[in-house]
């Protein structure tokens, strides 16, 4: 990932759209990682189902406000 984001957030896929829903609202536009779908479109298996949320520097203190606000 660029040096320009960061990561906010780790989780299950449920609990990635309970954040990404949130920070939507207040048009911040996160990045979804997902290791899982990235393998198996590669051929591979994993068992890590795990997502990660990623948003841009700039935005990184109200994105983290907003995770806070969700008590996950």
């Amino acid at each position: 990932m660029p040096q320009e984001y960061i990561q906010i957030f780790k989780g299950s896929s449920i609990q990635v759209m309970a954040v990404v829903n949130a920070l939507e609202t207040l048009e911040i536009v996160p990045v979804v990682k997902d290791p899982s779908a990235s393998a198996r479109l590669a051929g591979f298996g994993i068992l890590n189902n795990q997502q990660s949320i990623w948003v841009h520097k700039d935005e990184e203190q109200k994105a983290i406000e907003v995770f806070k606000s969700l008590d996950l």
